[in-house]
């Protein structure tokens, strides 16, 4: 069995520390189950991206859907990046770090008339449209209230990602965007929309993307396209190339953020505008761990199980992708055998788990499992399923701790109910 490592996680003497604090300490202060961050490695992360396309003229914009908790899309605010939000609780979330308004990209497949009213009204930098009757819509609210919205349409080059279907969002048979023929009719119908100022095209093909064709082909695509708009008469301030960029969970070989500057760059140079990028996971999923506890160990003939006090309710993916998370002990003990079990929670559903069939090494009751890889779509599609109270979550800056969340508590749950 292998041992998950990054440059800010690593073991010290057998015990595993998050940059220069040991889970076990973060574990005697919080008890358990909790996510904790490591704030360096979402800085370089952001760095190393920002490097690689240094010359361009572009803007990261973090996809805060991949995690939401204010600390952490605050690092990426305050390193200079704008914010990717996908609904009116986002952007309530992103003002609270007090990102600019013309650092905000309002997204989403089915925004509602209070969300776009509320994107013009705070004056964002852009909406992006993702259907006729959204233009349409859009064009209605800002006419009613007077303004002028700054929009882009989000154009499906139908190009398959190669990635897990639910994640797969470029291919013609999915719910996202319009394809190049309808991008190029609404933009032909612009004088139609007199509350409507057409600012970029954007595409966004898919998450988790370990494979460059993807993104050559797609890119190439839609540069097609924004050269035909322009010689149309039509100029475009943002090509937005969306986000999907694949990290490594157990034993994929995604690119690396230089051969993918390497890769584009060239294309951008044909077009005369600010290029976007909306990276989530890229920036925070291997910078976060959700620290549990193993509550029994149990066996029922040949099959066995570990039981840990973290469930599907703080970590969906395993349930809904069959996702693979990297599962390790907090403390090694190289005496201990390798065993396969699965790792399950409490939760009274057979979905209930982190790994299957997992070759793992044998744990005792009260010792503390790392699941890794959990800095992005963690907490933020965590629930209060059996009613179990949401994690808290921790940011470490080297041997500072904080934290950025607190354990919810039974009175939080019933704050608005009443018998």
């Amino acid at each position: 069995m292998q041992f998950f490592e990054t440059d800010f996680i690593k073991y010290r003497n057998d015990e595993l520390y998050i940059e220069d604090v040991p889970l076990k300490q973060l574990t005697e202060q919080h008890g358990t189950p909790f996510y904790v961050y490591s704030k360096n490695h979402f800085i370089k992360q952001y760095r190393d991206f920002e490097n690689a396309f240094k010359g361009t003229k572009h803007k990261i914009f973090y996809a805060m859907k991949a995690n939401f908790n204010l600390s952490v899309v605050d690092t990426f605010v305050k390193l200079g990046s704008g914010v990717d939000v996908n609904s009116e609780g986002e952007l309530f979330r992103a003002l609270k770090t007090n990102v600019h308004p013309h650092s905000i990209i309002l997204t989403g497949v089915g925004k509602t008339k209070d969300e776009i009213r509320l994107g013009i009204e705070k004056d964002l930098l852009l909406i992006k449209a993702e259907s006729i009757e959204e233009v349409e819509l859009i064009n209605k609210i800002a006419g009613e209230i007077n303004k002028i919205a700054r929009v882009a349409i989000r154009v499906n080059p139908d190009v398959d990602p190669k990635t897990h279907p639910y994640i797969s969002t470029g291919l013609a048979n999915s719910k996202f965007g319009v394809d190049t023929r309808t991008a190029l009719s609404l933009y032909s119908r612009r004088n139609e929309f007199k509350n409507i100022q057409f600012t970029g095209l954007d595409m966004h093909i898919g998450s988790q993307i370990t494979s460059l064709d993807p993104f050559i082909e797609a890119v190439k695509k839609l540069c097609e396209m924004y050269c035909q708009l322009k010689k149309d008469g039509l100029k475009l301030d943002h090509f937005d190339v969306g986000g999907g960029i694949g990290v490594k969970y157990r034993n994929e070989t995604p690119f690396n953020i230089e051969e993918y500057a390497e890769k584009l760059i060239p294309c951008f140079t044909k077009i005369d505008c600010e290029i976007i990028f909306e990276p989530g996971r890229y920036l925070t999923a291997n910078g976060g761990i959700l620290v549990t506890e193993v509550i029994y160990n149990m066996s029922n003939g040949d099959k066995r199980f570990i039981i840990v006090d973290s469930a599907m309710n703080d970590l969906l993916r395993p349930t809904i992708y069959h996702a693979y998370h990297h599962i390790q002990p907090v403390k090694r003990i190289s005496s201990r055998n390798k065993i396969i079990a699965d790792v399950v929670g409490p939760i009274c559903e057979t979905g209930d788990y982190f790994a299957k069939d997992r070759e793992i090494f044998e744990t005792k009751t009260g010792e503390l499992l790392a699941v890794m890889s959990s800095g992005a779509y963690g907490m933020v599609m965590s629930s209060n399923y059996n009613a179990r109270r949401r994690a808290p979550e921790i940011m470490v800056n080297g041997d500072k701790v904080s934290v950025a969340r607190t354990r919810e508590t039974f009175e939080h749950m019933l704050w608005d109910e009443q018998i």
